[in-house]
C-alpha cells in the first residue's frame, strides 16, 4: 500500500450547513487560499446551481498553487438520462479539477427515500460517473450511508461501489452519514470491502462526528487501507460536526507516518489556518481543541511545570511548534508570555531592546484605560491590550506594528489632526431613501497640512475615500490598497461594565500580500480608523517601501 494519504476539505460545503454558519463568496475564497497554502489536496467549493452564493463563488474562483477545485452534486435523477440532467450539466459549467457526485448505497434509502428500484439506482450511479468522466479530469463517488447501508446489506452497498468504480471513478469515498459507526466497524468494513475488489488506492473515507469518533474512525479507515481522508477545519458540519482534519492531519503525519500533500514545513501554518477560520466565522477559537488551541501546551503549576521546564516531552505528545503553535506556562505573572515573546523571536525582535520610555510613548498614541507608566515591559503592554480586546493572533499586522514602534522602526508616514463624518438619509428624485456618508479629514504628511472631503456608502468608507485622496498623491503605491475583508465584535473591557468594540480588517495590495489589521474602542468608527490607518501604514513599512 501507499504510503501517501490524500486530504479533501469540505469545509465549503459540508461545514456550510453547520448551524449558525452562513458564508459569502468572499468568505469562501478567502478560506480556500488558507487551505491551498496549507497544501490540501482537494478543496469542495460548494454545490454549482443551487445557490447564488456557490455560483458566485465558482464564477471567480481563487486560483490554486496546490490544490484540486472541486465541485460537488448528484448522480442524474430516476427517469433522465445523464445527458440530459440539469444537475450534471452544472457541473460541467466551470473549470474543477475534479467532481465529488453523491449517491444512495443503502438499500432501505433508495426504495424509501429515492422510491425507486434498486437497479435503477445501480444504473443511476454508474452512467452519471460515466457522463462526467467525459468532460472532467477527475470523477469521485460519495457513497452516502455507506456504512449502516452495508450492515443492512453487504451486498448492495457493494454493487453500489462497483458501479461507480467500473465506470471510472477515481474515489469511491465511504460515508458514515449518520455518524453512529465505531472504529471496530469502520476498520472491518474497510477491510471487506478491500477483499471484495475494490483497493484502498481508490477508497476515501467521509464521517460525521454523531457518536465522537470521527477523528478515531478516520484513523481506522486508513489503517484499514484507504487514501484518502474527508474533513473540515475544526470540524464544522451539520449536527455534531465532521471529522476534524486539524487532528488528523498532524495524526496522520506525526503519528502515523504517513505523507499528505501537507509538507512538515506548511504543518507549522495549522494554527494560523485554523484560527483564520474562526476570524471569518467571527468566533473565539476553541482553546481546548487539540494541536491547535491556545490550551493544547498549556502547564498550570505543581509537578507539571517543573517537569516541562527540565524537558517538555515530559507532559507533550508532540513539539508545539511542529504545528505552529506555542508552549504556555499559565502560572503568576508569566502566563502567556512564551506565546508573545516567541511571536517577537518570530519578527527577529529582542524584548530587552524595548526601552520603557519608547513603550510609554506608544502606550500614550492609544485610547486605552490603563496608565502608560504602569506598563512594566512589552509583554506586559501586549497582555494588557488583548484584556481591553486587542486581538493579535488574528492581527498580525497590527502586532508587527506595535513592536516596530515601540523600537522607532515605523516612520510617521502621516498624522491624523481630526476629522468629521456626517451620515445623512434623505429622499431621492423618486422618492427612495438614500444614505449618504461624508467625512472631512485634516492630515499631515510630510510637513504640510491637508484638508479633504470624501463621500462613501458609510462613515468609514468615507473616511476611507477622503484619507486615500490626500495621501495618494505623495504615496501613489497606495492606489492598489484594497480592503478585502471587514468584521466587528463587541468585546468586554477590562473592567467587565462597558462593551468595546473590535473592528478587523484584512486588506490586500494586488500583488498576492494580505494583512489584517485591529482596532479597538467603545464608538465603533473610532475603533475602524484605528484598523484602517494601521493598514495603510503597515502596507507603506513592509511593502512599498521594501519590495
Amino acid at each position: 500500500m501507499s504510503n501517501r494519504v490524500y486530504i479533501y476539505d469540505t469545509t465549503l460545503r459540508d461545514g456550510a450547513q453547520t448551524q449558525g454558519v452562513d458564508f459569502s463568496a468572499a468568505d469562501k475564497a478567502k478560506i480556500a487560499r488558507e487551505l491551498d497554502s496549507l497544501g490540501i489536496d482537494y478543496i469542495e467549493g460548494g454545490w454549482p446551481g443551487a445557490n447564488p452564493t456557490d455560483d458566485a463563488f465558482f464564477a471567480a474562483p481563487p486560483k490554486f498553487s496546490n490544490s484540486k477545485l472541486c465541485a460537488f452534486g448528484m448522480t442524474r435523477r430516476a427517469g433522465r438520462s445523464a445527458d440530459n440532467d440539469p444537475g450534471l450539466a452544472a457541473l460541467t459549467q466551470h473549470l474543477v479539477g475534479a467532481v465529488t457526485m453523491v449517491g444512495k448505497s443503502w438499500d432501505f434509502q433508495v426504495t424509501v427515500a429515492l422510491g425507486i428500484e434498486l437497479d435503477e439506482n445501480l444504473r443511476m450511479i454508474g452512467e452519471s460517473i460515466a457522463q462526467l468522466g467525459k468532460k472532467v479530469p477527475e470523477v469521485l463517488y460519495d457513497a452516502e450511508h455507506f456504512f449502516d447501508g452495508y450492515k443492512a446489506n453487504p451486498a448492495y452497498a457493494l454493487q453500489a461501489l462497483k458501479a461507480a468504480y467500473d465506470n471510472g471513478a477515481r474515489w469511491m469515498v465511504l460515508c458514515d452519514t449518520n455518524g453512529g459507526s465505531l472504529p471496530h466497524d469502520i476498520e472491518r468494513i474497510v477491510g471487506e470491502v478491500i477483499k471484495a475488489g475494490i483497493p484502498g488506492s481508490h477508497l476515501g473515507i467521509h464521517c460525521h462526528n454523531d457518536t465522537e469518533a470521527a477523528v478515531a474512525n478516520s484513523l481506522a479507515a486508513v489503517k484499514a487501507g484507504v487514501r484518502q481522508v474527508q474533513g473540515t477545519v475544526n470540524g464544522l458540519g451539520e449536527r455534531c460536526g465532521n471529522a476534524n482534519l486539524v487532528s488528523i492531519i498532524p495524526n496522520l503525519m506525526l503519528k502515523m507516518g504517513f505523507e499528505t500533500g501537507v509538507s512538515l514545513d506548511n504543518l507549522k501554518n495549522l494554527v494560523r489556518v485554523s484560527r483564520a477560520l474562526d476570524e471569518v466565522l467571527d468566533r473565539k477559537p476553541n482553546r481546548s481543541q487539540p494541536y491547535v488551541g491556545s490550551s493544547a501546551f498549556a502547564h498550570k503549576g505543581g509537578l507539571h511545570v517543573s517537569a516541562v521546564a527540565k524537558d517538555p516531552s515530559c507532559y507533550e505528545h508532540v513539539d508545539p511548534a511542529r504545528v505552529g503553535n506555542v508552549r504556555q506556562i499559565v502560572v503568576s505573572d508569566q502566563a502567556g508570555r512564551s506565546n508573545i515573546v516567541a511571536r517577537m523571536a518570530d519578527l527577529g525582535i529582542d524584548i530587552a531592546s524595548v526601552k520603557k520610555d519608547a513603550l510609554i510613548n506608544v502606550v500614550e498614541q492609544m485610547q486605552v484605560d490603563f496608565d502608560p507608566r504602569e506598563v512594566a515591559d512589552l509583554v506586559d503592554l501586549i497582555k494588557r491590550l488583548e484584556h481591553e480586546g486587542y486581538a493579535y493572533d488574528t492581527a498580525a499586522a497590527s502586532f508587527e506594528l506595535l513592536v516596530r514602534r515601540a523600537l522607532g522602526q515605523v516612520p510617521d508616514y502621516f498624522r491624523l489632526e481630526r476629522y468629521r463624518v456626517i451620515d445623512e438619509r434623505r429622499r431621492n428624485a423618486v422618492g427612495h431613501w438614500v444614505t449618504l456618508s461624508e467625512a472631512t479629514v485634516k492630515v499631515e504628511v510630510g510637513g504640510r497640512e491637508y484638508i479633504q472631503v470624501g463621500e462613501g456608502d458609510g462613515p468609514v468608507h468615507a473616511f476611507d475615500t477622503a484619507l486615500r485622496q490626500v495621501l495618494t498623491g505623495p504615496f501613489p503605491q497606495l492606489e492598489a490598497l484594497e480592503l478585502a475583508d471587514y468584521r466587528v465584535r463587541i468585546v468586554e473591557s477590562t473592567a467587565g461594565t462597558a462593551a468595546r468594540t473590535r473592528v478587523t480588517i484584512e486588506s490586500t495590495d494586488g500583488q498576492g500580500h494580505r494583512w489584517t489589521t485591529v482596532g479597538v474602542h467603545s464608538n465603533v468608527l473610532e475603533a475602524s480608523l484605528e484598523a484602517l490607518q494601521d493598514s495603510i501604514a503597515y502596507m507603506l513599512y513592509r511593502f512599498a517601501d521594501r519590495d
